[in-house]
């Protein structure tokens, strides 16, 4: 519930760039500018919310960095154009680092053998308030203004800090994870006991890359061959419709299946999904494209959420959990900068490419499935339960 009310309100990420161009009148650079510097701030928020959580207790790390993203969102409005290259970041980066113990949180409290399902749960929560969100953030923006989101976000923020206190009455696994801590292996060693997790990560960040396209360049695209924005609106809903529909049952349907293989076949089709737009641009071919992209979403996104903790020893499960979480969301970051220069200097390249990067990432983590690499030391017990289904061919 509180997933998603969070959520819902969660509007600051889709409207920003709008709010800096059209309500505050500075120029589309300079917007460019304090956006990346705001997604800079959620990746590292991402990659290191996990180790604070380790250190110092998962929930209280959420409950923190929600408080200190909702006041940082709903002062943003008032701020000047300079304190935004302050505020913004901050308030992100605590967003990203709630993000990761939120994660966290929810994987630790559920059984291992049932991890995915857990994972599709949360996941179904964020997918259903964002679709209620993003229409009803854009009625308020037509109706009053892009700051009242903002304020909106923020109170949000608070509102879901104030239900986990109440929720989360203690940290689960905390005194168990400090007594294992003491002798436990260090984050490299772990990792390099872990080679499927070593393929994983960095082809996550490869097909995250990829699978912005679809906010950035993708309604360029679609724009500059006559398509119009009615349209790419269409397919946004045609991938959270699917989403909502499809993810859980088809988590349920394969969860006895290995996840690498899962996984691997999911980012194949991301890649695939890309190429068809080497074929032209048309209505159908768009339609095609967000079908095939948003089935590889449901095959990898949710699974690899789940692989990520399994594999992880008790101690360091917020550190594993920040890998995957920044690992993520490192598209958000990467895409608009390497596909807008690769569509600008050739845009009859950037599908191919895209559709190549992504076949490659999915043979990785397909490869990676092979028995010479699945084997690693015994899993630590709150992931034994989950042998067999990691084992599972």
């Amino acid at each position: 519930m509180g997933i998603f009310v969070n959520t819902m309100t969660a509007f600051t990420f889709v409207y920003l760039f709008l709010f800096l161009t059209a309500e505050r009148g500075i120029g589309v650079a300079e917007a460019g500018l304090v956006a990346g510097v705001g997604g800079i701030g959620s990746v590292a928020g991402n990659f290191t919310g996990g180790w604070f959580g380790d250190h110092f207790g998962h929930r209280r790390v959420l409950l923190i960095s929600s408080v200190v993203s909702g006041a940082g969102l709903i002062v943003l409005p008032v701020l000047p154009v300079a304190a935004l290259l302050l505020v913004l970041p901050l308030s992100m980066y605590a967003s990203g680092a709630a993000r990761a113990a939120n994660a966290t949180l929810v994987t630790a409290a559920v059984p291992a053998g049932a991890r995915r399902q857990g994972v599709a749960v949360m996941r179904f929560a964020g997918n259903a308030g964002f679709a209620l969100g993003a229409p009803l953030g854009g009625l308020i923006a037509a109706q009053v203004s892009y700051g009242w989101l903002f304020l909106a976000d923020g109170i949000g923020a608070l509102l879901f800090a104030g239900y986990a206190a109440l929720v989360l009455t203690a940290d689960p696994g905390r005194a168990e994870r400090a007594a294992v801590a003491a002798g436990g292996e260090s984050l490299w060693s772990a990792l390099r006991a872990r080679p499927g997790l070593l393929v994983l990560l960095p082809a996550v960040v490869v097909i995250d890359t990829v699978y912005r396209q679809q906010y950035g360049t993708l309604p360029v695209f679609l724009r500059d061959h006559g398509i119009g924005s009615e349209v790419y609106g269409a397919l946004m809903a045609i991938n959270g419709g699917v989403i909502l529909c499809l993810e859980l049952p088809a988590t349920v349907a394969l969860r006895k299946r290995s996840p690498l293989r899962i996984i691997g076949a999911g980012l194949g089709l991301v890649g695939l999904a890309y190429g068809l737009l080497a074929l032209g641009a048309s209505v159908w071919l768009a339609v095609a494209t967000m079908a095939l992209l948003t089935l590889g979403e449901i095959l990898y996104k949710t699974p690899a959420t789940a692989y990520v903790a399994d594999c992880a020893p008790l101690h360091l499960q917020g550190r594993f959990q920040s890998l995957y979480a920044g690992a993520s969301i490192s598209g958000s970051v990467l895409a608009p900068a390497i596909g807008g220069a690769v569509y600008d200097a050739a845009p009859g390249l950037l599908w191919p490419l895209c559709a190549g990067a992504g076949l490659l990432a999915g043979a990785a983590v397909l490869l990676a499935a092979s028995p010479a690499l699945r084997s690693r030391p015994p899993l630590p017990a709150p992931a034994a339960a989950a042998a067999g289904a990691l084992e599972h061919a």
